[in-house]
């Protein structure tokens, strides 16, 4: 008897993958780093010019994007961001992350071996002189201290609120579920956005934190101006995507996108 399966029998098992969601499709992430240059993205540093960026503090070298502060003296709330160029909706961002060496001097005390990943974020051409962060979405990235526990993909809303199982969730920062990492290990970050239905934040392949439908905060100062921009609407559904210097230098050496809307 032969032992290649029927006709019938393939038919059957493709069901059967079908059924179970097993049936798997390429996913075709796109690099947004280049490893060579920073071709595609624009810092915005405090108290500069959109475009500015007169102590280098965002560069490629070894082929990884680092944020780095030889350049300064102190950091004086110097908040920077690194602009991707393209708005997105609906996409999963993923980064290879770690923090080296040591904060700058005058960094504040919760930005020891902090950063993150700025969803949702509005224009930086909107920014004005002395903004210190876009209105955005955080996923907040956060290296151990060494000794106790220290979760990163955590969420932070400057200028804005979600929903949080079902109710309006207010505060600043909340904490995800992740592990702690400390040292200078690669760590990966992603976030999947699904438009204004839903954020999900996942470390090392594992969920650790997700909400529902961002908004902006109309009792935000530079958020309100938004709102009248658009015309009252407070959804948040697209917008940019920035990486953060806030005085912990870092570096990046994967960033790539799967465009979902593709």
């Amino acid at each position: 008897m032969s032992s290649t399966p029927s006709l019938l029998h393939c038919i059957t098992l493709f069901t059967t993958f079908l059924a179970t969601g097993l049936v798997l499709s390429e996913e075709k992430w796109e690099p947004l780093f280049n490893g060579k240059d920073l071709t595609g993205w624009t810092p915005k540093i405090r108290y500069e010019a959109y475009g500015e960026d007169s102590r280098n503090t965002f560069r490629v070298e070894d082929g990884l994007l680092k944020v780095r502060y030889d350049n300064y003296e102190e950091f004086n709330e110097t908040f920077g961001h690194l602009f991707y160029k393209t708005a997105f909706s609906n996409y999963r961002f993923r980064v290879e992350y770690r923090f080296t060496g040591d904060q700058l001097k005058g960094g504040p005390g919760w930005a020891y071996r902090n950063s993150g990943i700025m969803v949702h974020g509005q224009n930086p051409e909107t920014m004005v002189l002395d903004q210190d962060f876009p209105v955005s979405i955080e996923v907040q990235l956060l290296g151990g201290d060494g000794t106790g526990k220290r979760t990163t993909g955590n969420l932070c809303t400057p200028g804005t609120h979600v929903f949080l199982n079902g109710e309006l969730f207010k505060p600043h920062c909340t904490k995800s579920n992740s592990k702690t990492f400390h040292g200078e290990q690669w760590v990966t970050a992603e976030v999947e956005v699904r438009g204004h239905e839903l954020v999900r934040h996942i470390i090392n392949g594992e969920t650790v934190l997700e909400y529902e439908k961002p908004i902006l905060d109309g009792a935000d100062a530079k958020a309100e101006k938004l709102i009248e921009k658009a015309g009252g609407k407070i959804e948040l559904s697209s917008g940019t995507i920035s990486l953060q210097s806030e005085s912990h230098p870092v570096e990046f050496r994967k960033v790539e996108i799967l465009n979902l809307d593709k």
